[in-house]
């Protein structure tokens, strides 16, 4: 029996109905394909175009814009369905919830109407370029340059560790505008990949999420037009980081409960049929104590997601909330699955069982979006 939880306090018919059409577009295009995804480093393109043509792209994108009109609980429905199916190849997370949304809050207006709907059909797909190869977390340090020239910005730099790298047809790239203004001198400009000067690196090989494009992004004196500039100035890209930056955050706090719930289920099943001494291994006492821990941790961050999900919908989610959020529930994602895998024995490091895939899945949720320890830098600020 899987575990008991209550009822999200945000969910409604309408999610309800979202949700098993999320399940079964999983169940079909995603699931059945996650060893070869995770061989060829990358999923099939057509998934983002079949996503697009159910309506799972750009939910909460105003209809305007042809997206679904929805909140961000709409998007945490997809996300938990993604993470419960064990699918970590789709980029949907990064292409839903933060290009789109950088799009919505400051692309001029004709940009939003010329991109956002290739991004809900899935004939785009985004991607965000902040990381380079020698900065982490220390956004204020990039090297990226963009020197305006007339009418357009030339850019030059390298990027790292970008989701959707290898199939993005759009990417909102964090530049130095000005490289002596330290944050202030930051901002971010969307570069079509079809531009002369943009090229691709290596997809680069993950120790977990194999079949997620992960790549190298350069940029050789790319030129784009000054329209691509996101804001109505220069400068303001580390301002417009801090303030999405917390959806980012609470969108992987939502990843790690739904994998965490899975984790526990899937070690329930395991361990009540899986024999040892002539018994089912549930039924040693060590068992049962790991999972009773196991399903309270579970009930605890499910329920702290929940309110934080019911602030973000009322737009009272702060920066100090969603660090909370992400540190928690990634924290004790890592915890929880390291101990179900003890429980599956050895085939728990076995790659074809699903609790292996999760545990090394699940182990960059403490460091990407920002780490374990900015998080606790960030929290500490409002003490």
């Amino acid at each position: 029996m899987p575990l008991q939880l209550p009822k999200s306090s945000w969910s409604t018919t309408e999610l309800d109905d979202l949700r098993e059409l999320a399940r079964s577009f999983l169940q079909k295009e995603a699931v059945p394909h996650q060893e070869r995804w995770a061989a060829e480093k990358k999923v099939d393109r057509e998934l983002w175009t079949k996503a697009g043509d159910v309506g799972l792209l750009c939910l909460s994108i105003p209809e305007e814009y042809g997206g679904g009109g929805g909140t961000f609980a709409h998007e945490a429905v997809l996300y938990e369905e993604q993470a419960r199916s064990g699918d970590s190849a789709w980029g949907v997370t990064v292409h839903n919830g933060i290009v789109a949304h950088y799009l919505l809050a400051y692309a001029a207006e004709d940009k939003k109407r010329e991109w956002l709907p290739k991004l809900a059909s899935g004939e785009m797909i985004g991607a965000i370029a902040m990381t380079e190869p020698g900065t982490g977390s220390d956004l204020q340090a990039i090297k990226t340059r963009a020197v305006r020239d007339g009418d357009h910005y030339v850019l030059n730099g390298a990027k790292t560790f970008i989701t959707n790298g290898l199939h993005a047809d759009l990417v909102v790239v964090a530049v130095k505008t000005d490289p002596d203004a330290g944050a202030q001198g930051v901002s971010l400009i969307v570069v079509e990949t079809d531009t002369p000067g943009f090229r691709r690196g290596r997809v680069l090989d993950k120790v977990g999420m194999k079949g997620q494009d992960t790549a190298e992004l350069f940029f050789d004196d790319v030129r784009v037009p000054v329209g691509n500039l996101l804001g109505d100035a220069e400068g303001q890209g580390f301002i417009q980081l801090m303030l999405q930056l917390p959806q980012e955050r609470l969108i992987i706090a939502v990843t790690a409960v739904a994998g965490l719930e899975a984790a526990v289920d899937l070690t329930l099943a395991y361990t009540k049929e899986r024999t040892a001494f002539g018994r089912p291994i549930f039924s040693f006492q060590n068992t049962k104590f790991k999972l009773a821990e196991a399903a309270t941790e579970a009930a605890v961050a499910r329920a702290f997601l929940d309110q934080c999900i019911e602030r973000h919908l009322k737009g009272e989610l702060d920066v100090q909330g969603a660090a909370m959020a992400k540190l928690w529930t990634t924290e004790r994602v890592n915890k929880v699955i390291d101990d179900c895998v003890q429980l599956f024995g050895g085939y728990g490091y076995m790659t074809e069982y699903p609790i292996a895939r999760a545990w090394a899945d699940v182990r960059i949720s403490r460091i990407f979006g920002g780490t374990s320890e900015i998080m606790k830098e960030i929290i500490s600020r409002s003490l």
